[in-house]
C-alpha cells in the first residue's frame, strides 16, 4: 500500500471502529447488570488466571503491555475485593506471587458464563465453520498488529 489507504483498508478500519464500540457497549451492559467485578478488572482477573501459578506482577505487566502502576493499582483493587491474593514467592521470600481466590475462581465462572451467552446469542445463525474462521481471523490479527508494532511498544495508551 505504500503509505496510502485504499478502500479496502479504510473499510476494515471503519469495521475495527464499530468494533471498538460494540465491545464498549458490552463491558458497560455487564458493568450495569453485574457489577460483582468493576468495569475494567474483569479483564486484568482473566489475565492473571491466564498466567502460569505464582506469576509475579512484572509478568502480568509484560503480558498485558501495560504501565506496572496500573498493573499495581488493579491487583490493589483485585485483592481489595477479595479475588487475587498476594503470596510469598517459594522461590524468593521477599517477592510476592499473585494467586486466584476461591471467591475469584467464581467470579471468573459467571464472568466466562455471561459472555458465552451474549457470544451464544449473537452467533446463534452461524456456523461452526464461520466461528472458526472469525476465531483464526481474529488470532491472526492480533498477532500481525503486535508484530507490526514491535512487541516493545506499551499498550498503555490503546486502552
Amino acid at each position: 500500500m505504500g503509505g496510502t489507504v485504499d478502500g479496502t483498508a479504510r473499510q476494515l478500519g471503519t469495521r475495527l471502529h464499530e468494533l471498538v464500540r460494540t465491545v464498549r457497549l458490552i463491558r458497560r451492559r455487564r458493568a450495569d447488570v453485574r457489577p460483582l467485578v468493576p468495569l475494567g478488572l474483569a479483564g486484568m482477573l482473566m489475565q492473571i488466571d491466564q498466567l502460569p501459578p505464582g506469576c509475579h506482577a512484572r509478568e502480568l505487566a509484560a503480558r498485558t503491555g501495560l504501565d506496572p502502576s496500573t498493573i499495581s493499582r488493579a491487583i490493589a483493587s483485585l485483592v481489595g475485593l477479595g479475588l487475587v491474593e498476594r503470596r510469598a514467592d517459594p522461590t524468593d521470600m521477599r517477592a510476592r506471587v499473585l494467586a486466584v481466590t476461591p471467591d475469584g475462581r467464581a467470579a471468573l465462572t459467571e464472568i466466562f458464563d455471561w459472555y458465552g451467552g451474549v457470544l451464544d446469542r449473537a452467533l446463534a445463525d452461524w456456523t461452526p465453520d464461520e466461528m472458526a474462521a472469525l476465531s483464526t481471523a481474529i488470532g491472526r490479527f492480533t498477532r500481525d498488529i503486535e508484530t507490526a508494532l514491535g512487541h516493545h511498544d506499551n499498550l498503555e495508551a490503546a486502552r
